[in-house]
């Protein structure tokens, strides 16, 4: 698993715990894009973390933290 894979696997998890859709990201983002950031296909820039967790309502460290966890986790298997 690479950076950015893992980076979409902890934004997703948080956006379905967070009960919200790829729709309700609309205000900073477009649909097609958060679908490649959840797909490990673009890499955002840290504005748009921040712009994302705002919607989140999560401290762009958590989804950071989240992300380097899946990253760890999969270089130890």
């Amino acid at each position: 698993m690479d950076l950015k894979q893992a980076f979409g696997l902890a934004l997703k998890e948080i956006r379905i715990e967070k009960g919200l859709t790829q729709e309700d990201f609309a205000i900073v983002s477009s649909r097609t894009y958060l679908s490649m950031l959840e797909r490990g296909l673009k890499s955002p820039t840290l504005e748009k973390i921040e712009d994302i967790c705002s919607v989140l309502d999560v401290h762009p460290l958590v989804l950071l933290e989240k992300c380097y966890a899946y990253l760890e986790k999969s270089h130890k298997s």
